[in-house]
């Protein structure tokens, strides 16, 4: 299968439809989507294009083909406009042989990562994109497509095969790591 993984859309509509025009584009199977959806954050000004209704639309017409994780912004209430649950705080998909932690961030993350085996610890949350190596496996954080921080692009990442990619929003390749 074929992997789109993005986080921290917080209600951006013009953001999510550029990441799914590539979704389309290339042809992924699955979009996997690692919380904080519709609300924007109080810590976070407002995105151009805040629309979470919109969203939630655009959303629904793909739940067949949606995973996503409950991220610090996302409420029982989001869950309402939702067609797909979206309350989980990890999901774990194996693929190919390769298992894939997925997670928001802020209950699991690099300094509190669960004991119970993967190949590649998938998160968001910091809006600070990262694609590492570690003894533990490999590290990849998908940043943020709508308020990246530190001075990052905007980012989000794909995983096919065994092989990491990790995108700047304009669909240029950024880095790719593949498991051993």
């Amino acid at each position: 299968m074929k992997y789109l993984i993005v986080s921290d859309i917080h209600g951006c509509l013009p953001a999510l439809e550029k990441v799914l025009q590539f979704y389309q584009n290339n042809h992924f199977d699955m979009l996997v989507i690692l919380g904080d959806i519709l609300n924007y954050g109080p810590r976070n000004g407002l995105p151009e294009g805040l629309n979470p209704k919109g969203i939630a639309e655009r959303l629904n017409g793909m739940a067949a083909e949606t995973v996503a994780i409950r991220g610090n912004c996302d409420s029982e209430v989001d869950q309402m406009l939702l067609d797909f649950p979206i309350l989980s705080d990890y999901t774990l998909i194996a693929d190919n042989g390769k298992r894939l932690f997925l997670t928001h961030g802020h209950v699991y993350n690099e300094e509190k990562r669960p004991q119970n085996g993967y190949d590649v610890f998938f998160y968001g949350h910091t809006h600070l994109w990262k694609l590492e190596k570690t003894e533990n496996g490999i590290i990849c954080n998908t940043g943020s497509v709508t308020f990246p921080k530190g001075g990052n692009p905007p980012t989000f990442a794909g995983y096919e095969n065994g092989k990491i990619t990790l995108y700047h929003l304009n669909g240029e390749i950024l880095k790719e790591m593949q498991i051993e």
